[in-house]
């Protein structure tokens, strides 16, 4: 019966997905949110604690939270971990210095029980900037290739401009199809 109710619900679109938007501080995760919500550039200071919006995509409803990413609230990333369908991993393609850290955020998350069915959705941002690194770059850096257990994508974007962000929310909405 629950199975049931589960395929009506998804046939309706009543289905919510709970995605959590994570990276470092300055990635901009907060800009790529109001993004999504909003197709504009919104100007946003530091998340303390978490924003949570809801964004629908052809019928698909995703509650998406945006957590903070200064060193002193990663420890508690953990806390919304729970029914997490969608990671968004957000990077400063301009910020070589700290791709090392972010590495190892990402692999530390991906060994997290809660998110072993979680989707990576990788969003390497201000590739406005001179001299950003490529999707290729990140990619081969964070080794993308050796994540087996889990589906993911990179995608070049700015979040400023909103480039590179509509057709990744087409992604996850046809992973959570699939789901």
């Amino acid at each position: 019966m629950g199975q049931l109710i589960a395929k009506l619900m998804g046939i309706f679109g009543n289905q919510e997905h709970k995605v959590i938007i994570l990276g470092l501080d300055n990635a901009g995760k907060t800009t790529i949110l109001y993004q999504f919500l909003t197709n504009e550039a919104v100007h946003t200071c530091p998340t303390i604690g978490s924003n949570m919006e809801e964004i629908v995509v052809q019928k698909t409803h995703f509650l998406m939270w945006d957590i903070g990413g200064q060193e002193a609230l990663r420890s508690s990333w953990n806390v919304y971990y729970a029914n997490t369908e969608f990671i968004i991993l957000v990077i400063d393609s301009s910020d070589r210095d700290r791709l090392l850290t972010t590495r190892e955020e990402l692999y530390k998350m991906l060994a997290h029980e809660a998110l072993r069915d979680a989707s990576v959705l990788i969003f390497a941002n201000k590739q406005d900037v001179k001299d950003s690194m490529t999707t290729a770059e990140i990619s081969q850096f964070l080794s993308l290739s050796a994540i087996k257990d889990h589906p993911w994508h990179i995608q070049g974007c700015c979040a400023l401009t909103g480039e590179g962000l509509p057709a990744r929310l087409q992604w996850m909405q046809s992973q959570a199809s699939a789901k």
